[in-house]
C-alpha cells in the first residue's frame, strides 16, 4: 500500500511540473501574466513562437506519458497478481489520473494548472493506443480547417471518449476502469474549456495563422483521402474480390495441390453443387475479416474528403459535395448491409433446415444490393476525385480575425 502512494504521489509531482511556465520563464517571460494567462503549449507559441509551443507540448506530453508506460513495470511486486480489478489496472489509471490532475492542479502554481490538453494526449496514448490516434486526427483535421486550436482540443477530447466506448473491450472487467478514466478526463477537458467555448459561440475565440501552405495542405489531405478511397475500393471490389472468389473455386476443382498441403478439402466424387459451395464458403471465410477495415477506410477516407471539401474554394464545389455526400451515405449503410450478408452467409450452412432454406433465398438479393452499393460508392469517389483534379483551388479571402478580450 505504502509503494501505491508513493507511485501515486511521485507521478502527482511529476504531472504538476509546470513546463510552459518554466520554459517561458527562461526566456524571461512570465506565461502566466500574457496572452491568455494559460501555461499550455497554446499561449507559449503565441507568446513565444511556434517552436516552443512544440517544445512545451512534447514536454506536457512526456510528464503523462512516462509515468504511465513505466508504472506496469512495478505492478508484478504488488498482491493479487494484477488480474481483474486488481493492482495492474489500479496502478496504471491512478497513476494516470495523478499525473493528468497534477497537470490542471499543480500544487506548485497554488493549483491553477493548464487545460490538460498535451497531458491527457499522453497518458491516451499510454492507456489506450487507438482511441489515442483517432483524437489525434480529429485534433489535427479541426485545426487544420477551423483554424481553432481550442475547437481542435475539444473535437480530440470527445473522439477519444468516443471511440473508447465503442471499442469491444471497453466495458470488459479489467478494462472498464481505463474507460471510466479515460471519459471522466475528456469531459473535464470541456469543463477546463468553457471560457473557450464561450468565445467560439460568440465569434471572438482567437485563430492560428492563415496562408497558402495552410491550403495547400488541405488540397493534398483532400487527394490523397480520395485517391486511398477510390484505390482501395476499386482494387478490392473489381480485383482482389473476384480474384479470390475464382481463385478457391479453382481451388475445390482441381483436387489436392500444394496449395492445400496435397490434403484432399472435397471428396474426389463430390458434385459440382457442393464443390461451388465449398469454394463459395471458403472464399466468404478470407474476404470476410477484410470488410470491417475495408469499411472503415471508406468513411474514414469519405468524412475527411468532404470536410476537406467544404474547405476548399473550387470550381464545381457543389458537384463534389454531392458526389461525395451520396458515397458516405452508401458506405455507411453498406456497412450495415455487409453485416446482413454475413449472417446470411453463415446461416446457409445452418443445420436447421427451415433456417438454411430462407437464408439461401435472402442471400442472394441482399448480396447484390451490398454489392451494386460498393461498385456505385467506388464510381461515385472516382467521379469526385477527377473533380477535384479538374478544379482549382483559390483560397477565398478571409475577415481579419478577431482576437480575445
Amino acid at each position: 500500500m505504502i509503494a501505491f502512494l508513493l507511485i501515486i504521489g511521485a507521478a502527482y509531482l511529476i504531472g504538476s511540473i509546470p513546463f510552459g511556465v518554466v520554459v517561458a520563464k527562461l526566456r524571461g517571460v512570465d506565461l502566466r501574466t500574457v496572452g491568455s494567462g494559460n501555461i499550455g503549449a497554446t499561449n507559449a507559441g503565441r507568446v513565444l513562437g511556434r517552436p516552443f509551443a512544440v517544445l512545451v507540448f512534447a514536454l506536457d506530453f512526456a510528464k503523462g506519458a512516462m509515468p504511465t508506460a513505466l508504472v506496469v513495470r512495478f505492478a508484478d511486486r504488488l498482491p493479487e497478481g494484477g488480474s481483474g480489478f486488481g493492482p495492474v489496472e489500479v496502478l496504471h489509471v491512478a497513476t494516470a489520473a495523478a499525473a493528468f490532475l497534477g497537470h490542471m492542479f499543480p500544487i506548485y502554481l497554488k493549483f491553477r494548472g493548464g487545460k490538460g490538453v498535451a497531458i491527457g494526449a499522453g497518458v491516451a496514448a499510454a492507456l489506450a493506443l487507438l482511441p489515442f490516434a483517432a483524437a489525434v486526427v480529429a485534433w489535427s483535421l479541426t485545426a487544420l480547417l477551423t483554424r481553432y486550436v481550442s475547437a481542435a482540443s475539444l473535437a480530440a477530447a470527445a473522439a477519444l471518449a468516443i471511440v473508447r466506448l465503442i471499442e469491444p473491450t471497453a466495458i470488459e472487467p479489467g478494462r472498464v476502469i481505463v474507460t471510466a478514466f479515460i471519459v471522466l478526463g475528456a469531459m473535464l477537458v470541456f469543463v477546463k474549456h468553457y471560457a473557450n467555448i464561450g468565445r467560439l459561440i460568440c465569434g471572438t475565440e482567437s485563430r492560428i495563422g492563415d496562408g497558402p501552405k495552410r491550403h495547400r495542405l488541405i488540397d493534398a489531405l483532400h487527394l490523397l483521402a480520395l485517391s486511398l478511397v477510390f484505390g482501395g475500393a476499386f482494387f478490392f471490389n473489381f480485383v482482389a474480390a473476384p480474384a479470390i472468389f475464382r481463385s478457391f473455386k479453382e481451388l475445390v476443382g482441381t483436387g489436392p495441390s500444394d496449395r492445400t498441403a496435397q490434403l484432399a478439402i472435397v471428396p474426389a466424387d463430390a458434385d459440382d453443387e457442393t464443390k461451388n459451395a465449398l469454394a463459395s464458403a471458403l472464399a466468404g471465410a478470407a474476404v470476410g475479416p477484410i470488410f470491417p477495415l475495408y469499411f472503415r477506410m471508406l468513411i474514414g477516407g469519405l468524412f475527411v474528403a468532404l470536410a476537406t471539401a467544404f474547405a476548399r474554394s473550387i470550381e464545381y464545389r457543389k458537384l463534389q459535395l454531392s458526389l461525395l455526400g451520396i458515397a458516405f451515405m452508401l458506405a455507411v449503410a453498406g456497412w450495415f448491409v455487409s453485416q446482413e450478408v454475413s449472417r446470411l452467409r453463415s446461416e446457409r450452412y445452418s443445420h436447421d433446415e427451415t433456417l438454411k432454406a430462407q437464408a439461401k433465398a435472402d442471400f442472394g438479393p441482399v448480396h447484390l444490393v451490398s454489392l451494386a452499393m460498393s461498385a456505385v460508392g467506388t464510381l461515385l469517389a472516382g467521379a469526385a476525385l477527377a473533380v477535384a483534379g479538374r478544379s482549382e483551388n483559390r483560397p477565398s479571402r478571409t475577415l481579419p480575425d478577431r482576437q480575445v478580450e
